[in-house]
């Protein structure tokens, strides 16, 4: 049977969320990024949970989220696109802490990688790290899907709706 749940990560600022939302656009199930979600919920209450201000704590709590999203992901039908998730969370924290890694990851085969576009990075009030750091997040996850096992996959340099088209034809073209 083909996992139905599909890793899209990658490089911080390198247009996964703008992926996904064309995804969703076209019907497909897709879960937000946890971090994202975490910031916006730690900034609006004053919370210490963040990625520069206690980077283990964050991390922790992206872990539970994505636990969380992928329980009531189950429940769905067809591909479901996760924006980054619960690798990119241990993957994170074994970065920072030297934690274990998991032995088995959740999603399908193929996981799908946004590499580092400089042109389209920028930073917000809630992406505060420079592109070098993103870079060097990029790498280590990179390896630490291959580590598990996955066919990392590149997403092309292209406009929305044609990396969405690279990666539905990806899925379509293999068990993945």
């Amino acid at each position: 049977m083909v996992n139905r749940f599909v890793a899209i990560s990658g490089c911080s600022g390198g247009g996964k969320s703008t992926l996904l939302a064309e995804l969703r656009r076209r019907g497909h199930a897709t879960v937000e990024e946890p971090g994202r979600r975490i910031v916006a919920a730690e900034l609006a209450q004053g919370g210490r949970a963040l990625p520069w201000v206690d980077l283990a704590a964050f991390l922790c709590r992206a872990m539970a989220l994505a636990r969380a999203d992928l329980e009531q992901a189950r429940g769905l039908t067809g591909w479901v696109f996760f924006d980054r998730g619960l690798v990119d969370a241990a993957a994170g924290l074994q970065r920072v802490s030297g934690a274990a890694l998991p032995t088995a990851s959740p999603y399908g085969r193929v996981v799908f990688l946004a590499p580092p576009w400089p042109e389209i990075y920028r930073t917000d009030p809630e992406r505060r790290h420079g592109f070098d750091e993103a870079v060097a997040e990029y790498d280590h996850l990179r390896e630490t899907y291959g580590a598990l096992g996955h066919d990392v996959v590149t997403i092309p340099r292209a406009d929305v709706a044609a990396r969405a088209d690279f990666v539905l034809r990806r899925l379509a073209s293999a068990d993945a």
